[in-house]
């Protein structure tokens, strides 16, 4: 009987590894990974050193611990010898309901599939330095840090991520996920999490000028729509900085553009991917910092509902603060039906927003509305600079667009701009601008229910509170005040 190798922690320089930086590392790291999965589990050390690598593939009951001064580097095929592992197949790519790197996952520097209680763990730092960022997919090179399939019990806890690739970690079908305390400035999105449930998020700093910090996603990446529900994000910092400014401490805002020709990105999102449903999530205690708002976004389908986001910090927002969108783009089966808005609960945020082009949007569709969003104990103060011209834009609907704000050009409101919408309350709301803004703060178009009590707001000579257009059941209590307004039926009027 050939005896196992049982301990607790293997060290990869027992397999061979060097963590020189010069030879490649993967083999002895996977051959460690072997050796512990084959005696039933451990942790595979990584002690200080520089490990060049292609790709690493997780077991289950296998802990990966980066010790500190320890720096996995991700190569290049046509630097070193070697190549990432081959996408596996995916039937489902090919009806193209998402991209490509949504729908592959062995092509990364560290993977695994069908995997229980596994982690990645310590203040070590992934630098995806060879990983492929932009563009169709080249073959034998890996464009995710980390990604995960279908996956229970898993944890990535205290690491660092620089320039992940596509995705710094890509979670898709995952039970019971904890990511926490990680420090990631990367590319491309730094977090995806897509049809995954039970999960955590807290305490996490991302900085992602070139795509979103934070996603929720609910896509068709495993051949039937999966929810993305039970999520708790926490005590979360997102940053648009320049890529590698936010890891070296410099902080630069010399990058002024994401390359889909909006402002850098950098935000927490909900979507684009959006099949299934977002359900039972809140967000808490998290702050922006020189990117795009907060967006919550239900276009192919999913439901999207019972959703909380309060004590928020939002500096130097450089698009729509709020960005809440039900579309019908309908990427997905040809069966699917428009999807769902409903039970959004906003409360505690402080905004400070620089781009005039831009206020925060509530909209449907339609014949599908967004519904039941409560909105508590809000200060935003813009930078201003809206015209009259602006004021009287007409804003598309574009049903079937790409949902972002950027999409809809100038928006005539400096607050709120609120279409197709049912019972909509808003409570205890400042508005304010620190140059003139010739915008109202509320437009409110095809509206049913709409309760605003305790508002303040800054407007220029002559410019409108409210502006309302086919809006019914509007209820108004002005701040400090014993006045109120009801009004059943309003074809166009403007308070």
């Amino acid at each position: 009987m050939v005896q196992k190798d049982k301990r607790a922690f293997y060290n990869v320089m027992d397999y061979g590894a060097n963590g020189d930086g010069i030879h490649l590392d993967h083999i002895a790291i996977n051959g460690a990974i072997d050796v512990a999965a084959a005696a039933g589990g451990g942790t595979v050390v990584l002690p200080a050193g520089t490990y060049l690598c292609f790709s690493i593939r997780l077991k289950s009951n296998i802990t990966l611990y980066l010790s500190p001064g320890a720096t996995i580097v991700a190569a290049h095929k046509d630097e070193h010898p070697g190549q990432y592992d081959t996408p596996e197949p995916n039937p489902w790519a090919d009806l193209k309901y998402q991209d490509f790197g949504h729908s592959h996952f062995r092509n990364s520097l560290i993977w695994g599939e069908h995997l229980e209680n596994i982690a990645i763990v310590g203040t070590g730092m992934i630098y995806g330095k060879g990983l492929q960022k932009w563009g169709d997919p080249t073959p034998g090179l890996g464009n995710k840090s980390i990604a995960l399939k279908e996956c229970r019990n898993v944890v990535l806890k205290d690491f660092s991520i620089l320039q992940g690739g596509h995705f710094g970690i890509l979670a898709t079908g995952i039970d019971n996920l904890t990511i926490t305390n990680l420090k990631i400035d990367t590319n491309r999105d730094a977090i995806n999490i897509d049809g995954c449930r039970h999960v955590r998020v807290s305490d996490c700093l991302l900085n992602s000028p070139n795509d979103d910090a934070l996603v929720l996603k609910s896509s068709y990446a495993l051949g039937r729509p999966i929810p993305t529900e039970h999520v708790t994000v926490q005590n979360c910092s997102v940053f648009g900085y320049d890529e590698g400014t936010f890891l070296d401490g410099t902080f630069q805002k010399t990058q002024k553009q994401a390359p889909d020709k909006g402002v850098v990105t950098g935000r927490i999102k909900f979507g684009t991917e959006s099949n299934a449903a977002f359900r039972h999530i809140t967000i808490t205690n998290c702050t922006f910092e020189h990117c795009r708002g907060l967006a919550l976004e239900t276009v192919d389908g999913a439901v999207l509902e019972n959703i909380t986001v309060s004590n928020i910090v939002m500096n130097d927002i450089l698009n729509a603060p709020f960005f809440f969108r039900l579309g019908r783009r309908m990427r997905g089966p040809d069966d699917l039906q428009i999807g769902t808005f409903k039970r959004v609960l906003v409360d505690n945020v402080v905004i400070t927003a620089s781009n005039p082009v831009y206020g925060s949007m509530l909209m449907g569709i339609p014949g599908h509305d967004v519904e039941d969003i409560r909105l508590s104990n809000i200060w935003i103060r813009i930078t201003g600079g809206g015209t009259v011209e602006q004021a009287k834009t007409v804003v598309p609907e574009l049903e079937e667009s790409y949902p972002d704000p950027q999409e809809f050009g100038e928006i005539p409101a400096y607050g709120f701009f609120i279409r197709h919408a049912k019972n909509v309350y808003m409570d205890n709301i400042t508005l304010e601008f620190e140059n003139p803004d010739y915008r109202p703060p509320f437009i409110l178009e095809n509206v049913k229910g709409a309760f605003f009590n305790n508002i303040t707001v800054q407007t220029m000579p002559g410019v409108a509170k409210f502006v309302l257009k086919d809006v019914e059941d509007f209820h108004l209590k002005e701040n400090n005040s014993k006045r109120q307004m009801r009004l059943k039926k309003v074809k166009a009027k403007s308070l």
